[in-house]
Formats: structure tokens, sequence, C-alpha cells
């Protein structure tokens, strides 16, 4: 690409606003967990599984018929990285108050060295037709905070983007 094309590319680009997505609460979960188990070292860091062992969820205000528990069975996969960070990739199922099984697979990033502790995630959903099939075509992000030394649970927080 000549440096005329990408002005013009630019120009172009300018006369359309950079949207940044808003975000909207789609639901909250309590997941309780039982104690992280190391799985050795790997090659990109030190390995654990922490099993998920039950809890609740219930929808934002824009969502409050979306509730039910977290069923027990999931687990959290976790790296730490040499250079502090800690990945999650959490795999499990929310059960809804009507019976349907949705698959949440959560993707998280914590800095502890942030301060205030950066935990963000990328939320990926799977729902069976029916009522709860509109999550299949959205996109979730969210947060993650611990819920010690009060319950052996951690509270993960999810967001529609909008």
């Amino acid at each position: 690409m000549s440096p005329t094309d990408a002005a013009a590319l630019r120009a172009l680009a300018d006369t359309l606003p950079a949207e940044a997505p808003g975000t909207r609460l789609a639901w909250r979960a309590a997941v309780t967990v039982a104690e992280r188990e190391a799985l050795g070292t790997g090659p990109t860091g030190e390995r654990f599984i922490v099993p998920i062992t039950g809890g609740a969820f219930w929808g934002g205000p824009a969502h409050p018929q979306l509730h039910g528990h977290v069923r027990t069975g999931g687990a959290d996969r976790q790296l730490l990285r040499a250079d502090g960070i800690k990945e999650l990739d959490a795999l499990y199922e929310l059960q809804v108050h009507d019976g349907t099984v949705i698959t949440v697979r959560n993707h998280v990033r914590i800095d502890e060295a942030e301060n205030p502790r950066y935990a963000r995630s990328v939320v990926q959903v799977t729902a069976p037709a029916g009522p709860w099939a509109w999550l299949n075509r959205r996109v979730f992000v969210g947060t993650l905070h611990s819920l010690r030394p009060q319950a052996v649970a951690v509270l993960v927080s999810v967001f529609e983007l909008v």
C-alpha cells in the first residue's frame, strides 16, 4: 500500500465515529470451589486445577429471568507464568431455573502487581435452542473477585457488550 493509499484510507476512516462499546450486566455468579491442586510445571509456567463444586447465579437488571445454579463438575485450569501473570481457563455449566444447561468458558487474565488488582476476562457462552439462544449471539466480558475468607468461592460478573 502506498503512503497515498494509507492517507486516503485514514481520511475515509476518520469520517466514521470511533465508538467504544458499552456494557450491561448480564449475570453474576458466586462459584464455589475446592482447593487448588498443583499439576506441575510446564514449558510456560506452573500449572494448577481448581475443581468447581457449585454455586448460584442471577441475572442483571436487564435479565432478571436468568437465574439458577452452577453445576458441580467444572474446573478452572490455571497457569502461573514466569512474569507473575495468572491465566485461568474455566469451563463449567450453569443450569437455569427452567432446567436449561448453558456452558460457560471463561478466559481470565490476572495481574496481582496492579493496584487495584487487574482481573478481566472474555466469556464464551453456548446455549441450546430455545429461550436462552440469544446468549450465543452476544459478546461477553467479565471480572473476577475472591469471596474468601467468608466463602471458598469466587464472584464472576459477566457483562454483555452493547
